[in-house]
């Protein structure tokens, strides 16, 4: 009988790579045709100006709004075109010959502003350089626009998109000051190039709060490229024809609407049966997206050395942006962003009586976490920053459109706002960018209470009436808290031994808050790590509800039982915990922790720990 051939491992993983790779770049040569098909039935000769026809010195002009007179002509001269600027990406390069243009210099909100060349949109004006003395434009090529929204991100806005902005370890038990510290030092990768060439910033003018506020809460959105400018309170009368977007007009993306504002200003470049392209350059570069667009007016140019930038506002929102990449951002009218209420309940000790403010929040991975906690600040600040000596009493609520919620309530002194921010703009981060998915956030709800007084302490002695002790009977201790203004305070703490264990030496822990958190990841870290969406709820409610004003009072046991993932069996007998604990299982298996704890409220936060050895006698 003939033998059937056969085909080496080797040979037959270098044929299966090259065919997955073969099928790969058939799919995307198809993709790029469909894209191409796309774009050549946009484009339209008469109505736009390819690259290839610009010539250095031919005469242009650009319409933009600098608050004079609604949308403006203005005077510009072709430079040059420059060839692969980036890879793939050209630009025309313009200079503003109108003398407001040479007043201001590059103005930040210029952004979008449609260049003209021979009666036909050649592009936008998308990018200037820093401290530039003339008024000298790049311009992105109205071709690389008409790209954008073509493969994704076309659709109709309604549902928020899925991609993670940020890339937490759910291996380890959550960590939410440095899941904080990664949302606040996000920085995007700005197109900055060695000639120092930067995208035009798009001005985030923050209103409804005094300018020291804006100052302190928006620092860390600047670090993301955001130009961030006090803007003006309230609302100002709407110029006629503010809520429509044309060439030349106001496209701002509300990201904060109520009582508070936070918008980003740009220009219109073109508008096509209800299609919009704005910037001539990305905002953030996440491709497909999901946020309020809107129009605006805008009040007046403001010049600065630095650099100049528009004042303005925005107006109702009229639809979406739905993809953002680097030729362009792209909207739709009438297609609609989802936004996130939020409510915050201020009380303070210098105000006459609490206030509530009411928001609403763009939805966006990267962007909700450090928006929401930049409204809680501006409430919390209103009316001045925190005393020098302060406590906060806050609680929380992160509502999930499956009908669960994160709830958390705590105190905090001395801290200003940074351990309620901190939780709950990790926790937003973390439900917004988890590998699981899940639920979509619903709604957010906060309430603080500012007082002015420091309950920091801590422990002063410990004394253990007798350190030995046998099984069944209780450890009796006396523990002295001093507070901040030294002031000592006894508490009587009485702690049971087992009547199952063994004779031996053994830890008696009295902890402060910051401890006895650090001894729960340690000693059930499985409580606190992530395995799917519910995991992750769970270990949310878990991290957040520590209450910081108690001391807590353990006796540390040899471990009974055995942990099997987040599976707590105490007790079980040593022979079934052998078995269970096979190197052969999939899941993991480690001895389960026993301790015998109490707690004793003491109205403050106590900052260290003591610890006292028992012995426990036959």
């Amino acid at each position: 009988m003939p033998q059937r051939p056969t085909i080496r491992k080797d040979v037959f993983h270098v044929l299966l790579g090259a065919g997955l790779c073969l099928l790969a770049l058939t799919a995307a040569l198809q993709g790029a045709g469909e894209r191409h098909e796309r774009l050549d039935a946009l484009w339209d000769s008469e109505r736009y100006i390819a690259v290839d026809e610009v010539k250095p010195g031919m005469e242009a002009h650009c319409l933009t709004d600098y608050g004079d007179a609604g949308i403006e002509k203005f005077a510009l001269k072709v430079v040059e075109v420059v060839r692969d600027i980036e890879p793939g990406r050209n630009a025309i390069l313009v200079m503003g010959l109108d003398e407001r243009f040479k007043h201001s210099g590059v103005v930040g909100g210029c952004s979008g502003s449609p260049v003209y060349i021979d009666g036909r949109l050649a592009g936008a004006m998308s990018f200037g350089w820093t401290f530039a003395k003339d008024p000298l434009y790049g311009v992105t090529p109205i071709e690389e626009m008409l790209e954008v929204g073509l493969s994704g991100g076309s659709g109709d806005g309604g549902n928020p998109s899925r991609s993670a902005a940020f890339s937490f370890d759910f291996s380890k038990p959550l960590d939410l000051p440095e899941v904080d510290r990664q949302i606040t030092s996000w920085k995007l990768l700005g197109p900055a190039g060695a000639s120092g060439a930067t995208a035009l910033p798009c001005p985030l003018l923050v209103s409804g709060l005094p300018a020291e506020v804006c100052r302190k809460l928006t620092g860390p959105l600047e670090t993301m490229g955001f130009m961030a400018v006090p803007g003006l309170s309230g609302s100002a009368e709407s110029q006629e024809g503010s809520a429509s977007l044309a060439p030349g007009g106001t496209l701002t993306i509300p990201l904060v609407t109520g009582d508070m504002k936070m918008e980003v200003l740009g220009t219109v470049t073109e508008v096509r049966d209800g299609r919009v392209y704005a910037f001539g350059h990305s905002y953030l570069g996440f491709g497909p997206t999901n946020l309020p667009m809107a129009g605006g007016t805008i009040y007046t140019v403001v010049s600065s050395v630095m650099r100049s930038f528009k004042l303005g506002t925005s107006s109702e929102v009229i639809g979406a942006i739905t993809a953002d990449e680097s030729g362009a951002i792209f909207g739709r009218i009438g297609a609609k962003a989802n936004m996130i209420p939020v409510s915050i309940r201020v009380e303070r000790f210098n105000a006459l009586e609490p206030r509530t403010y009411n928001c609403q929040v763009a939805y966006h991975q990267a962007l909700t976490p450090p928006l929401v906690r930049s409204v809680i600040a501006g409430a919390a600040y209103q009316v001045g920053p925190f005393p020098l000596e302060h406590c906060l009493e806050y609680k929380g609520r992160i509502d999930l459109d499956d009908g669960q919620s994160i709830r958390f309530g705590n105190t905090s002194t001395n801290m200003d706002l940074l351990e309620p921010a901190t939780e709950l703009s990790s926790a937003l981060g973390l439900l917004m960018n988890n590998p699981f998915e899940g639920a979509a956030v619903k709604g957010i709800e906060f309430d603080v209470r500012v007082l002015p007084k420091n309950i920091a302490s801590y422990i002063w002695s410990v004394d253990v009436a007798d350190p030995k002790v046998k099984p069944g009977e209780a450890v009796q201790a006396e523990v002295v808290v001093e507070s901040f203004l030294k002031q000592k305070k006894k508490y009587q703490v009485s702690i049971e031994v087992p009547e199952d264990v063994p004779a031996g030496k053994y830890s008696l822990m009295f902890l402060g808050v910051y401890q006895y958190e650090n001894f729960l990841r340690k000693a059930i870290p499985y409580r606190f790590v992530a395995t799917n969406y519910q995991t992750l709820v769970d270990a949310l409610n878990e991290t957040l509800n520590v209450n910081r004003t108690k001391l807590y009072c353990l006796l540390a046991l040899p471990p009974d039982g055995i942990a099997l993932e987040k599976a707590e069996l105490p007790g079980l007998p040593a022979t079934k915990a052998l078995v269970l604990q096979s190197a052969k299982r999939a899941v993991p298996v480690q001895p389960f922790p026993h301790w015998v704890e109490t707690t004793v409220e003491t109205g403050t936060v106590i900052a260290d720990k003591e610890m006292v050895p028992v012995t426990v006698e036959k």
